[in-house]
């Protein structure tokens, strides 16, 4: 393998400049972090997906974010970082991390055993809805440091092991925020957005993309105020807090997403 004649791989351990402060976590679900010193940009990948490149402060430099996935295995990930036509292996550690269990009793029970034509639904969804989720769009700066979208209660974290009527499912991959039905709905940060729609699982469900893979994902409104192709600045009122989809009350399910990973949005709150 050829090696690039210079480069410095710094592993960070928080990111603290004003629009790019958020919590460095190596756990599933978690953030990684680099410093790479190049004279000019290099691409990075994960898994196979393409990863974030920032510029750092310092000239020279470029920041790497990596979203790590919940399904990711303790112990050596590799990535890989391209410049000039060559390409290198990196590799970090992942940690463990235990999260917790929730169970939770849905009334309506298709919700949990959908029927036929439910889950013909729920195919034809899941196409919009993994383009949504794995949307680039190339922004020098993309902001990291984000606003919650609604002030109220966490009532379900990022990560749980979540258990419908006794039956085990995919664990739970946002934040769950309780409020009132109607209350407004901010943007957590400036973006475009890319999706609006009404779904089985999601209910009506609004996608902002803020550049380089970087997604917030607004769930289970009573109400959608903004279309696909708009433009909206960070506080921005998007929607209303309701109870559609796969929900025992209003609430809000608010996901970040990075390189098409659902990661813990608490690292990326401003008063963290």
């Amino acid at each position: 393998m050829l090696l690039f004649r210079t480069f410095v791989l710094i592993l960070l351990m928080s990111i603290q400049s004003p629009s790019q402060a958020f919590t460095v976590s190596n756990v599933p679900g978690g953030v990684a972090a680099f410093i790479f010193e190049s004279d000019q940009k290099p691409s990075a990948w994960y898994q196979e997906q393409k990863i974030m490149v920032i510029p750092d402060d310092v000239k020279g430099r470029w920041k790497i974010i990596i979203g790590i996935p919940l399904s990711a295995t303790v112990g050596q990930h590799e990535f890989q970082i391209s410049k000039e036509g060559l390409t290198n292996k990196y590799f970090f550690i992942v940690e463990e991390k235990e999260y917790k269990a929730q169970y939770l009793t849905i009334k309506n029970k298709r919700k949990v055993n959908p029927n036929q034509q439910d889950l013909d639904r729920i195919m034809k969804e899941s196409v919009k809805i993994k383009a949504a989720k794995k949307y680039w769009s190339d922004v020098t700066q993309p902001p990291l440091n984000l606003q919650l979208p609604v002030q109220g209660r966490f009532s379900s974290p990022f990560g749980l092991k979540r258990f419908f009527n006794n039956q085990a499912r995919n664990p739970h991959t946002g934040l769950d925020i309780t409020s009132p039905i109607g209350t407004p709905i901010a943007a957590a940060a400036t973006g475009t957005v890319i999706n609006t729609g009404s779904y089985f699982f999601n209910g009506k469900t609004v996608f902002i993309d803020h550049g380089q893979g970087m997604i917030t994902m607004y769930c289970h409104m009573n109400k959608i105020l903004v279309d696909k192709g708009d433009l909206v600045s960070i506080g921005e009122t998007i929607g209303k807090v309701g109870k559609t989809g796969r929900v025992t009350g209003p609430h809000l399910h608010w996901s970040v997403i990075l390189n098409n990973t659902m990661v813990d949005p608490s690292l990326f709150i401003k008063s963290n």
